[in-house]
């Protein structure tokens, strides 16, 4: 059914890596959320009021949340779609992830709002009329609720959408809260304890646990999350296979949205080549990846002495001392002035977020291996940080 209607609904529907199919699938997804929300809060409100149930007139209020959200989401992808200006030079793509943070703070409000009423009922009870018409159409919804999940899932990882996959766990959250207040209802016809306020507070507390992880999820990216191992090794991978390129580092990712992906990374090339040719080598890498794979990517250039054997053989003997403090630092940018009584060594080693040793502790470690090599060495050091997930970098 899914594949169906995007098929019939969205003009070149394969093309997701194209902004304007991408909109259109967002739009597509909004709409249908609009559609079927409100036809589950108009059957649910009925429903809640002829069987006088708190627990399914909440369940009835849920789904108007979810008629709001897709409201939100549906003009998230419309202003995400507008292009760069003065004011935004990076695009308004972000937008998208603001509606799906507003989107998970309206749930977890309806929720907080639900558990107070039901605990209203609890303590003023009201006998409720839970019959087989009720029944039905929450059954229903169930199904509805099932492929609207399922909807909103495949759309949204066909477009890596943030908002949609939040919209989906969103709906899963709606069935489970709908089969808690089936349930319940079909206790308190059968057995006469009247459970209706106890499922409305169940119904309330799922549904403000996944407005609250939803909240988590969809606030890192406006925060600045780490970019997927995926993309740092592709990143890593299709620089280094580049003849003329030796080695990568100090790679970060700034990502605005979906399809606004910045990058820089430094590259070292050999410092004897022609300049010329090395700076075309990095302008054809860039270019690649603006055309191949959308990321806006600025390459530093470092020179590295290749034909010096004195150099080349300290490298090692540093390289070594620095991975025996500890295998998580790696060493980049290295090279050495040398003078008549004394030579200066300078570099930059990367720890990890989190690493067991201060920045000058590692300062202090390195210089003092270093003088353990020759006592006529002194270490220039500076330390980074990695901005990406530890993955296959080539170090």
């Amino acid at each position: 059914m899914t594949r169906f209607l995007i098929r019939l609904f969205i003009k070149n529907y394969n093309d997701t890596d194209d902004n304007e199919v991408r909109q259109k699938y967002g739009k597509f997804s909004g709409a249908v959320g609009i559609g079927t929300n409100l036809l589950l809060f108009i059957v649910k409100i009925i429903a809640g009021t002829l069987s006088n149930s708190i627990a399914i007139t909440a369940d009835a209020v849920n789904n108007l949340g979810d008629f709001a959200s897709s409201l939100i989401t549906l003009f998230g992808f419309k202003m995400a779609s507008k292009p760069a200006d003065r004011e935004h030079p990076y695009g308004h793509a972000r937008i998208e992830y603001i509606s799906g943070l507003f989107v998970s703070i309206l749930i977890f409000i309806v929720g907080f709002q639900f558990a107070q009423t039901s605990v209203g009922k609890i303590i003023h009870p009201q006998n409720t009329n839970f019959s087989l018409i009720a029944a039905g159409i929450l059954a229903l919804s169930i199904l509805l609720k099932l492929w609207q999940g399922a909807f909103y899932r495949t759309v949204g990882k066909r477009i890596h959408s943030d908002a949609l996959l939040a919209s989906a766990a969103d709906s899963r959250s709606d069935v489970f809260s709908t089969l808690v207040v089936l349930t319940g209802a079909f206790i308190t016809r059968f057995t006469g304890y009247n459970l209706d306020g106890y499922m409305g507070i169940a119904v309330a507390v799922l549904v403000m646990v996944t407005g609250y992880q939803l909240i988590r999820e969809t606030s890192g990216p406006l925060l600045g999350e780490a970019p997927s191992t995926e993309l740092v090794d592709d990143i890593y991978h299709t620089i280094r296979e580049k003849e003329g390129i030796l080695g990568v580092h100090d790679l970060t990712v700034h990502n605005y949205g979906p399809g606004r992906c910045f990058a820089s990374i430094h590259c070292e090339v050999p410092a004897e080549q022609n300049i010329l040719i090395s700076h075309d080598l990095i302008d054809n890498i860039e270019r690649e990846f603006l055309t191949r794979k959308g990321i806006h990517l600025v390459i530093h250039m470092d020179p590295i002495i290749t034909d010096d054997e004195r150099t080349n053989r300290l490298r090692e003997k540093v390289h070594d001392a620095v991975v025996a403090i500890s295998p998580e630092i790696t060493m980049h940018d290295f090279r050495v002035v040398w003078g008549t009584t004394h030579a200066n060594l300078v570099f930059d080693v990367c720890v990890p977020f989190g690493f067991a040793l201060s920045d000058q502790r590692v300062v202090d470690a390195v210089t003092e291996a270093i003088r353990r090599i020759n006592p006529h060495y002194y270490a220039v050091v500076t330390v980074d940080h990695d901005y990406v997930p530890a993955g296959d970098n080539g170090d």
